[in-house]
């Protein structure tokens, strides 16, 4: 009898120990930041960053003050805190011209305790070879934090992603990861979105599959083979205000599954989570300016919201000093390897400003100061005065690869650092960091073509595709036909006048054009995504197609083999450097003319019928005879209808 009580007791008891097993709650705290892009520093300006004082500058960001968040929360939690990345900590500052070499990004995630990060399309720039260096430089130095990427394709018959492909084979990247966190099974998968991927060419020949496909793939092996119970996804794929174009959102929407996912790529700052089909969404800016704080509980095989809060990472917050200490080696670092050879220096203050420079999405004194650079600069080494075509009358310049403001800040002090910052991204033809510059010719039909991409093409695809021009006033009218916007344009002569270019189709004329490799990539392409409407065809000065754009990059030096690549961050420093001392101090000041902007790009927004069709195109001309054909149509249904109502009545 005594035996029977004692067992049943025991199963009773057993019973009742996995009851409360589980029914008990399990919290989890979740720190998440995303595009980073190697902003290490308290901005702007750098020169105002303190980190070891507080309440004394208004600067924003900077991973020491991070860290310390992080320690701070971590201590302050009794339950598990994770600690996430959402992708692009690379390509934004002087840190990452060193990264192929250090890895000082994935350093210093690794010491600040990143749980997991993924791959964002800006760990692309460098081409799958420079990815493939950055990971071993940081495995090799044991401060590689785990990395995972589910929906990478590599090209079985192309041998350039084989070395990056080795990578994830000796699993320095992975294509999911489980771990255990106070009994929880946590497994995460990391995405490269459709818009992302979209703007990543240099990732060739690698491609991305489908994340809808990829994540219902990796959600099902976490759930029914790793037996997960929580399942993040760090997806690199965005959200935006047009729901078509929020991808993070139909991600949830289309994939159940997903627990939890840390979003990047589109730099928004939610202040709360969005919530859709049990996946609870999240994103925190960009450059290091806030992290966020999940936190959940997860009871009975769910997950359920407890709080959310962004923390602005500010002044208010005391730096980590050991983190500091790897930040200030690596300015040493870039100094060496880097800025030694041009004469420059890290903190090296290079222009004074009383005003801020700003990133628009219309005209910005920044975009003129930009396609300022760029035409002086090309001009320097390519313009002969008694060649008068070898002057560079159009420069471009697109958004996308414009990155930071230059804010005046306490001193107006702006450093060399700061100026990189504005145009700090891609890669030469050579394998240098950073994009080169081309120049070549195109007809005065081709230049309205490309302002097209701006005004038809921008507000359909977004912010990147903006563009700002040096060079040319420009005119256009929102309100008329796609690709046929643009209504008037005035182009810069030797003199500094501007007179009307001549944009129609008998006007052969050849007009010299610069920008960078990227953006005149794009503009020999951008015929196909239009169906031809938008096609430029780039030329020599003799007006012979081009083939092969690298082969048109600005040589800095004729007298050395090969092309000597004159870099876009090179041209803006040599530029404000020619500015005038004006308070003789010794440093340049930056020119009252860059205050504003000075009507490069006027809008005339008009519904009056004149506006709208004076000038048209083919494109125009055929709308409105489909519309008054619609008319016509519609009169007569109206007309037909009206005889029916007639005879109805009348009986007959």
């Amino acid at each position: 009898m005594k035996a029977k009580c004692g067992l049943i007791f025991v199963i009773l008891y057993s019973f009742s120990a996995l009851f409360t097993i589980l029914a008990a709650e399990t919290s989890l705290t979740i720190l998440h930041t995303n595009d980073i892009h190697s902003h290490f520093l308290g901005f702007s300006p750098n020169k105002d960053y303190t980190p070891n004082r507080t309440e004394d500058d208004a600067t924003k960001g900077g991973l020491a003050r991070i860290s310390t968040v992080i320690k701070s929360i971590k201590a302050s939690r009794n339950n598990p805190v994770l600690v996430l990345d959402g992708g692009d900590f690379l390509m934004g500052s002087l840190f990452h011209m060193v990264s192929r070499e250090h890895a000082l990004e994935l350093e210093l995630m690794k010491e600040m305790e990143y749980d997991v990060i993924t791959l964002g399309n800006h760990e692309f720039d460098l081409k799958p070879s420079g990815l493939e260096r950055i990971v071993k430089s940081a495995a090799a130095k044991d401060k590689l934090p785990t990395i995972v990427a589910s929906n990478l394709i590599f090209d079985p018959k192309n041998k350039n992603d084989d070395g990056l492909e080795a990578v994830f084979k000796n699993n320095l990247i992975k294509p999911y990861v489980v771990m255990q966190q106070s009994g929880l099974k946590i497994g995460f998968i990391g995405l490269m979105g459709m818009n992302a991927a979209e703007v990543a060419p240099f990732a060739s020949p690698v491609k991305f599959d489908d994340i809808f496909i990829t994540s219902k793939r990796m959600v099902k092996k976490l759930r029914d083979i790793e037996k997960v119970d929580l399942v993040i996804c760090l997806s690199h794929s965005g959200l935006s205000d047009n729901p078509e174009r929020s991808e993070d959102e139909h991600l949830a929407e289309n994939v159940s599954g997903i627990d939890i996912i840390i979003s990047g790529h589109s730099h928004s700052l939610i202040k709360e989570p969005i919530e859709k089909n049990n996946t609870i969404i999240v994103q925190a800016g960009d450059y290091g300016r806030y992290i966020g704080v999940l936190d959940v509980i997860f009871k009975e095989g769910k997950i359920t919201f407890a709080g959310y809060k962004q923390i602005e990472i500010n002044d208010t917050i005391k730096a980590d000093d050991k983190i500091t200490a790897i930040i200030e080696s690596g300015k040493e670092i870039v100094n060496k390897n880097v800025l030694n050879t041009y004469g420059l220096s890290f903190d090296q203050t290079i222009v004074e400003t009383d005003f801020d420079l700003l990133y628009k999405n219309h005209e910005s004194n920044l975009g003129n100061l930009i396609t300022d650079a760029l035409r002086w600069a090309v001009d320097k080494v390519e313009y002969d005065p008694a060649d008068p075509k070898s002057r560079v009358q159009v420069a471009v310049q697109s958004n996308g690869v414009i990155r930071d403001d230059i804010l005046k800040g306490k001193t107006g002090l702006i450093s060399v650092s700061d100026l990189f910052r504005a145009v700090p991204l891609g890669i030469g033809l050579d394998n240098t960091m950073t994009y080169p510059m081309l120049s070549f010719y195109v007809n005065g039909a081709e230049i309205k073509k490309t302002i097209e991409v701006m005004t038809t093409i921008y507000p359909l695809k977004g912010d990147d595709y903006f563009l700002q021009f040096s060079g040319i006033k420009i005119t256009y009218n929102p309100n008329r036909m796609l690709f046929d916007r643009v209504t008037d344009i005035q182009l810069e002569d030797e003199n500094g006048e501007f007179i009307p270019l001549d944009y129609s189709d008998e006007n052969k004329e050849l007009y010299k054009i610069t920008s960078n490799f990227y953006n005149s990539t794009f503009l020999k392409i951008i015929g196909s995504f239009t169906n031809d409407i938008l096609s430029i065809v780039p030329k020599d000065r003799d007006g012979n197609p081009i083939d092969d754009l690298s082969k048109h990059r600005v040589d800095g030096d004729k007298t050395k083999p090969g092309i000597q690549e004159i870099k876009e961050w090179t041209s803006l420093m040599g530029y404000v450097q020619t500015f005038e001392d004006k308070n003789g101090n010794g440093i340049a000041d930056m020119p009252e003319r860059y205050r504003s902007t000075d009507n490069r790009q006027i809008i005339q927004n008009s519904l009056n019928p004149y506006r709208l069709l004076k000038g048209g195109n083919y494109l125009t001309w055929i709308a409105l005879a489909a519309i008054i054909l619609a008319l016509i149509i519609l009169i007569l249904i109206a007309y037909i209808l009206v005889k029916i109502m007639r005879r109805v009545k009348t009986g007959r």
